[in-house]
């Protein structure tokens, strides 16, 4: 397929697809399905071999969120039986991170609920990320606590963190039927005052919200334009009791096409495979490692996961490794503050190269809910059963 022949090329040079070519990764049949995982795939390789980083998720405070983002069971107005807690003690929070650690993480995520941190919730995530430094040597340790204010990006950083996140989830066009209490441009101000402190940027999307194949390729193209180092890239959890419970529209296969395309668009960049995937992808979870080199281990902020013995099992039989402590993630030129340097392209507005989707057969009928797959997290932080890692 010269599509594919042309994203491969594009991506091994760092080079931005037009968005026609995007929109056409979408488009593919599920007959071209396995072409297109096998030329991202090759994108994929060429930037990270076949490593695949741990990522661990610690929810220092869950639920009661004054802001309304319609995916989250920690919503304002959420009837979901989620966990509720005010905030982990900073050695409660650093034993949760050690299980993640022991299991093979490499970097610990730190999330709150909230709209933001206080300048007082700052202190209090400052000491969770130094108790947690040193009682692990070489952990990579990522906040994630809302939007910030002036100051908090580099107050995190003095106090040793090496990334934020904050995704921008959806497209600025849509992002108002999805949340009001924030707008998009607000999440934008957050990735940026990140970037500009030194931390590692990691910002990305939820798929599965009702968007259009549009919307996608538009909050794709705007994280290439931020320049993030991390881009995750979740599917909605549906969660009774919130107001996306019905949206049950992906298949594994669309979960594979946003991955591909999500590779081309950021070729070198550390796409992690995130919440979701073993309610959408369920079995085709290995093809996706194809795509992403990095994931999540064990369970996410308020579902359960996979388990953590399941997951390295997967990596391991899939024919990846998981990347250890001492092997730098990003390519050098990234690593080394480069960026997407000048073959960004100009944001993706330019004329197409004459590539067009394939015809692609009639759309699959979408399964039934698979309601049984969404399980609440009742382990791990904020209780007294063991984590799982």
């Amino acid at each position: 397929m010269d599509l594919l022949n042309t994203l491969v090329e594009k991506g091994l040079r760092r080079e931005l697809p037009t968005r026609d070519e995007a929109l056409a990764v979408l488009a593919t049949s599920d007959d071209d399905l396995l072409d297109v995982v096998a030329a991202a795939g090759k994108v994929r390789r060429q930037w990270f071999g076949r490593r695949v980083k741990l990522n661990y998720l610690v929810n220092l405070k869950s639920g009661l969120c004054p802001e309304d983002c319609s995916y989250c069971s920690q919503r304002l107005g959420s009837k979901a039986e989620i966990l509720k807690y005010t905030w982990l003690k900073p050695e409660e929070a650093s034993e949760a991170a050690a299980a993640g650690v022991a299991g093979g993480a490499k970097r610990v995520c730190l999330v709150a609920s909230g709209r933001g941190p206080t300048d007082r919730d700052v202190d209090r995530v400052s000491k969770t990320i130094e108790a947690i430094k040193e009682q692990n040597e070489g952990v990579e340790v990522c906040a994630c606590l809302g939007l910030l204010s002036d100051g908090q990006a580099e107050r995190l950083r003095d106090a040793g963190a090496d990334a934020y996140n904050h995704n921008l989830n959806t497209s600025e066009g849509t992002y108002g039927d999805i949340t009001t209490t924030h707008t998009y441009a607000d999440r934008v101000d957050t990735v940026t005052k990140a970037h500009a402190a030194g931390l590692s940027a990691c910002s990305g999307l939820i798929a599965g919200m009702g968007e259009s194949d549009e919307d996608l390729v538009d909050v794709v193209f705007a994280l290439r334009e931020l320049d993030p180092d991390s881009v995750p890239v979740n599917f909605l959890i549906p969660f009774e009791g919130t107001p996306l419970a019905k949206e049950w529209h992906l298949t594994p296969q669309r979960c594979l096409r946003i991955l591909a395309m999500t590779r081309f668009v950021c070729p070198d960049v550390e796409v992690r495979l995130a919440g979701g995937r073993e309610v959408h992808l369920r079995s085709m979870q290995p093809l996706a490692l194809h795509l992403a080199n990095s994931i999540f281990l064990g369970d996410y902020l308020t579902s359960e996961g996979q388990a953590g013995k399941a997951d390295l099992e997967m990596i391991a039989d899939a024919g990846f490794e998981v990347e250890g402590s001492d092997t730098t993630t990003l390519p050098e030129h990234r690593a080394t503050g480069g960026g997407c340097g000048s073959v960004c392209g100009d944001g993706g507005g330019g004329c197409s190269d004459g590539a067009t989707a394939e015809q692609a057969e009639p759309a699959a009928e979408v399964p039934a809910a698979r309601t049984d797959l969404v399980a609440v997290r009742r382990r791990g932080a904020g209780t007294d059963i063991a984590p799982n890692a």
